[in-house]
């Protein structure tokens, strides 16, 4: 599957809109940083009246001058601090770019449905259908674009589009494909644990990974990548496949292995936070937000024709569901996991994509070798909740 392909008919569909002066005049020294921001009282209500003297935003805890402040609130656009000025270039003592021209309204969202059919279970596909047309009904919207991609056998791909149809076309097709708990417990293990565990996460990843790509190319509008999975676990149900390995070897006879670490996959936690951190990394370079969602709602014990230890399943649980809450919790989203209504989220996630502010500032910091900068935002007003990326990587072109 052409993963990377998905969006670039959608993507040069955006490009011809009216391109922001601000990029054909401002290079490598000095590029707009921007970060969506959703700042909300302690009633959850969205606070609309904030001026530029409100915020204070950090790169690697030196405040940064605000020169854009854009916020959406419905679906309607309101500049609320007009830069007066543009960047130097070459120093302080250098010429002053003019200020950049009002960009095209481009308020509408774009929503990345990726569904991770790898590891949806196929005996929760019925509910898995369900969370998806609870998706279609309380989060797309008229004017909304979409894109759509699954990581198995679904063999879903559509690329950025407005046509609800095909939405409800696709869900149809969702069936999960994960591998069972007697299945991975039964499957070969080399030094680095199950073989086939490790793949499907890595497909996962990618495929996540170059849609994340593809997402960097469409700017000046919010993007919700929305993940539905059940997380991952690269070490998962250790004790039962060593068990079940010994079993093996006991019944044909053959040696224990004599490598303590043979099937440990000790380093699996590593690894896996590893990949996470490449896949929130590359959300936060395209500026975009991940919302995970695990459709098996409240999680019990093991099915009963599933040979698995119940303390080996709550760890598996956990991890799973820790996973996606990293992927969330890193890109400014928030993970419903162990949840059976989701109604509560999706209209969440649906306020945080209508309602928000968009900061700007030119970095302070001139030093290209430092391409991983923390970016923190702060309101001086109290009681007030704020949510944003937190991390922002110079593009490799430096």
């Amino acid at each position: 599957m052409t993963i990377a392909l998905v969006l670039t008919a959608a993507v040069a569909l955006l490009a011809q809109e009216p391109p922001q002066r601000s990029q054909d005049l401002i290079r490598s020294r000095a590029d707009l940083v921007t970060a969506d921001v959703t700042v909300r009282d302690r009633a959850g209500r969205f606070v609309a009246d904030l001026a530029p003297s409100d915020f204070e935003i950090l790169e690697d805890g030196v405040p940064q001058t605000l020169v854009t402040l854009v916020m959406t609130q419905g679906g309607r656009v309101y500049n609320k601090l007009a830069s007066a000025t543009g960047p130097r270039v070459g120093g302080s003592e250098g010429i002053v770019l003019p200020p950049p021209a009002p960009a095209a309204d481009t308020s509408g969202r774009i929503f990345v449905i990726f569904v991770d059919d790898l590891h949806l279970t196929a005996r929760d596909t019925h509910r898995t259908r369900a969370v998806f047309r609870e998706i279609a009904e309380e989060l797309i919207h008229d004017g909304d674009m979409f894109a759509m991609v699954s990581t198995g056998t679904s063999s879903i791909e559509i690329g950025l589009t407005r046509d609800l149809k095909r939405l409800d076309q696709a869900i149809n097709r969702i069936t999960g494909g994960a591998l069972t708990p007697s299945e991975i417990i039964a499957s070969p293990s080399g030094a680095d644990g199950p073989a086939e565990v490790r793949h499907h996460v890595h497909v996962a990843f990618r495929t996540a990974y170059d849609m994340m790509r593809e997402l960097e190319k469409v700017h000046g509008r919010r993007k919700a990548f929305i993940y539905v999975s059940n997380g991952y676990d690269l070490n998962p149900f250790a004790a039962g496949r060593a068990r079940s390995e010994s079993e093996w070897r006991g019944s044909m006879g053959v040696e224990p292995a004599g490598d303590p670490f043979r099937s440990s996959g000790q380093f699996a936690d590593a690894d896996l936070a590893a990949q996470l951190g490449e896949l929130t990394r590359a959300a936060n370079r395209a500026n975009a937000t991940i919302y995970t969602i695990d459709p098996r709602g409240l999680v019990a014990g093991p099915d009963l024709d599933q040979r698995v230890d119940t303390v080996e399943w709550q760890q598996h649980i956990t991890s799973t569901q820790n996973s996606l809450r990293v992927l969330a919790d890193l890109t400014g989203g928030f993970a419903t996991v162990n949840r059976n209504d989701i109604t509560a989220s999706l209209k969440r996630i649906d306020a945080e994509t209508s309602d928000y502010y968009v900061l700007g500032y030119y970095s302070s910091n001139s030093d290209p070798t430092v391409r991983r900068r923390r970016i923190e935002v702060r309101v001086k007003r109290p009681s007030i909740e704020v949510t944003s990326r937190t991390e922002y990587y110079l593009p490799r072109k430096y």
